[in-house]
């Protein structure tokens, strides 16, 4: 994939939609795109820990916290493992922890933020499922490109 630079996608692509959120980069890429899997959970990381264990293919999981700051739904052992696995990262809707290792990890995270706590594993949420953040919906296996201007989305690829 060549460099991701979203205005310079959004120049070359209006009808890309972009995320209106301000996420903080905190992964050691800075710039990641790729098509999307979908996550939606509360304050439980169940599906995240599952997801990042399977083989990423250069995808970006797309995960809707609800915006909570509360729980962390990524950590240090699961960035790790997504980069580890091929995941070219995460967009996160929520707090993640563990940053300065995070910060360390050839992985793209975006949240809106931080905490210590960890989450319950109870199991909960869905997967492949649309996600609505920031007033875009992401549909399973749409593209998703993020660096320090935001986090776009389109319905087709954007970068060879």
């Amino acid at each position: 994939m060549g460099a991701i630079s979203t205005p310079d996608l959004t120049d070359a692509y209006p009808q890309a939609r972009a995320m209106e959120l301000q996420f903080n980069n905190y992964g050691a890429v800075k710039a990641f795109g790729g098509p999307a899997v979908t996550i939606k959970c509360h304050e439980d990381n169940s599906l995240v820990k599952a997801c990042v264990g399977e083989p990423g293919e250069g995808r970006v999981i797309v995960v809707d916290g609800g915006g909570s700051l509360r729980r962390a739904l990524l950590g240090d052992m699961l960035a790790e493992e997504a980069a580890k696995n091929g995941w070219a990262g995460l967009v996160i809707h929520g707090a993640i922890r563990d940053v300065d290792e995070i910060g360390r990890t050839e992985l793209g995270v975006q949240a809106l933020g931080t905490t210590p706590f960890k989450t319950e594993k109870l199991g909960v949420g869905q997967r492949d499922v649309p996600v609505a953040m920031g007033g875009v919906t992401v549909l399973p296996g749409e593209f998703v490109y993020a660096d320090n201007n935001g986090v776009i989305v389109s319905d087709k690829p954007l970068i060879d």
